[in-house]
């Protein structure tokens, strides 16, 4: 089955061509960041105004270097939500007239199950049950994998996701944007124990997470200490090496003790780690070293397919498709969306009866 997988959650505008669920055909990506740059981070109407623009020449290109006709596809696998209202709803209102075009099938898929998704086309197939990191700008939770398509929420951040985070003090210390990278490639050169920085203790014993407190006392330093933030062009001295390497850290410490703790409970077979953040080299190898501890495989994604793309996206419909799901041309864009399977849990079917439709 060749799916045509479609992503525009945020402000990536992508497009992939995958053939039975694990076979990468084509994955073309158009990132938006040289245009947010300046604003210091995403800004949903001018993310919405590009992916009008670079929709249907990105799925052109797909289709084209999958090197098919669009005529081939069999079915259209769709970022439902959850994202930005706009730009979601730019990618679902295409994908839903595309298939009612082709007179061919369409799933929504959760762009987070996406994530989760995205270790299946380089590594082993995936021993149930798995625990499985997602962490990126806009999310950061573990979840409890028991089977394919079946999922718990067993960790949250209660403010900030981890990559909110690096971006927020990135812009605090004048680094641009995006803050993770930038504040990965400083952290390489400077000391990760000079300055120890407090690890979110949730009160109520959960094992959730939480960055704020930790972007707050990274403030309260640069005041204390009066450091600058750095000036354009200009080369960041030791102090701001040191502090990224700390903040980084603390960071990846906090997500790996969570992780490593829940795996201890709940004895998986395998760890996933995904997500934009997931790219980062401290954090692959802290992880590592984590799973060696527990004698468990860990999968990683490629750089190419951490980030958000449309091959994660047509994998995980395919798995839907493949089970005999389908949406309807009713479907719209869902905010709110959530990766999780409730058993009659009222409260959690009402919040998820909200939608915004165009």
């Amino acid at each position: 089955m060749l799916v045509l997988g479609i992503e525009s959650s945020c402000d990536e505008t992508a497009a992939a061509v995958v053939r039975d669920g694990n076979d990468i055909l084509s994955s073309v990506i158009s990132s938006q960041i040289e245009m947010h740059k300046p604003w210091g981070g995403v800004v949903p109407e001018l993310a919405s105004r590009e992916h009008l623009e670079k929709i249907q020449p990105i799925v052109a290109e797909a289709i084209s270097e999958a090197r098919i006709a669009l005529s081939d596809i069999d079915a259209i696998a769709v970022t439902q939500g959850p994202g930005l209202i706009g730009s979601l709803l730019v990618g679902v209102c295409y994908a839903k007239t595309l298939a009612y075009s082709l007179g061919i099938p369409i799933v929504g898929v959760n762009h987070i199950e996406g994530h989760v998704y995205s270790v299946i086309f380089e590594n082993p197939p995936v021993e149930y049950p798995a625990l499985a990191l997602i962490v990126s700008g806009g999310h950061t939770n573990i979840f409890n994998v028991p089977e394919k398509r079946k999922y718990t929420v067993v960790s949250r951040t209660r403010d900030d996701a981890a990559g909110e985070a690096f971006d927020k003090v990135a812009k605090m210390l004048g680094l641009g944007y995006p803050g993770g990278p930038i504040i990965e490639r400083l952290a390489k050169d400077g000391d990760s124990s000079r300055i120890k920085f407090p690890r979110a203790k949730i009160s109520d014993g959960r094992s959730d997470l939480s960055f704020s407190g930790l972007k707050t006392a990274v403030a309260r330093y640069v005041r204390e200490q009066g450091i600058a933030p750095v000036e354009t062009n200009a080369v960041p001295n030791q102090a701001i090496k040191d502090l990224a390497a700390s903040f980084q850290a603390a960071v990846v410490g906090s997500l790996m003790g969570t992780l490593e703790k829940l795996a201890n409970e709940l004895r998986p077979k395998t760890l996933i780690v995904a997500g934009g953040v997931a790219c980062n080299l401290a954090l692959r190898e802290a992880a590592q070293t984590a799973a060696d501890r527990l004698r468990l495989p860990v999968y990683f994604p490629s750089k190419h397919l951490s980030t958000d793309n449309a091959a994660m996206i047509a994998a995980a419909g395919f798995a839907h498709l493949e089970n005999g799901e389908r949406s309807g041309l009713e479907m719209t864009a869902d905010i709110t969306m959530r990766l999780q399977n409730f058993e009659n849990d009222d409260d959690e079917l009402r919040k998820r009866k909200v939608r915004y439709r165009l």
